[in-house]
């Protein structure tokens, strides 16, 4: 019975330093379900190398909280396999594991306070901001100014109406989107946009409103939908 009170004790162990994890990451920015997963995958140490991994590579703050969990979770492999060889012994140190999860169900609870968050918050944007450059944020702290903005590629396909359009002629003047730059063919064009006739092929790097750019782009973006779901 102690045995298996042991092994019950140090899963809780596990579970709160997850939720407390998750619980960082989003004060970073990082959607509820991307936290989640790449928290248990760090710490099972599956190593998946997804895109969204890519959002804790590029960012200096989840690099730390990555590097905890990729620590923990290889000391806690440990613990499960040293346990099974004192199964049959006494010292299990149950006491000791009790008010580990005592503090961290304290810690938990303080994190996910609303009070906590915003000091949190504000203090893990104050690190990036006097001790990162620019170019070290992630592009979602730097472009997305807004809930409802993206950055979206736009193919343009044989039949699309923008074909030989000028880009002013497409995008109008109080139009909340701008092109980042255009890849036509093996050139990326970002100079003299506004006069540039899009051609077929090419490849539209937009930043704006979402609603905005799916309204003027609808026909564009269902064909790239279609292609995804055949491909």
């Amino acid at each position: 019975m102690t045995n298996i009170l042991f092994m019950l004790l140090y899963i809780i162990i596990i579970a709160l330093v997850i939720e407390i994890s998750v619980t960082l990451l989003k004060l970073t920015g990082l959607k509820s379900n991307v936290a989640r997963f790449q928290v248990i995958s760090m710490l099972t140490g599956t190593g998946f190398t997804t895109d969204e991994s890519k959002s804790i590579i590029d960012h200096p703050v989840r690099r730390k909280i990555s590097m905890f969990l990729i620590l923990f979770g290889v000391f806690s492999l440990a613990v499960i396999i040293s346990s099974i060889s004192t199964l049959l012994s006494d010292d299990l140190r149950l006491t000791e594991l009790t008010i580990i999860i005592g503090i961290l169900v304290v810690l938990t609870v303080l994190i996910k306070s609303p009070f906590m968050n915003k000091r949190i918050s504000a203090k893990m944007k104050g690190e990036m901001f006097n001790h990162y450059e620019l170019w070290e944020h992630p592009i979602e702290e730097i472009l997305f100014l807004e809930e409802d903005d993206v950055v979206i590629e736009i193919d343009i396909y044989e039949k699309s109406e923008f074909i030989d359009v000028k880009v002013t002629d497409i995008l109008s003047e109080d139009a909340d989107i701008n092109v980042l730059f255009i890849e036509s063919g093996d050139v990326k064009l970002r100079k003299e946009l506004c006069e540039y006739k899009v051609k077929l092929g090419d490849n539209l790097f937009l930043y704006g409103n979402k609603k905005e750019i799916e309204e003027t782009f609808s026909k564009e973006i269902e064909v790239m939908k279609k292609k995804r779901a055949v491909e």
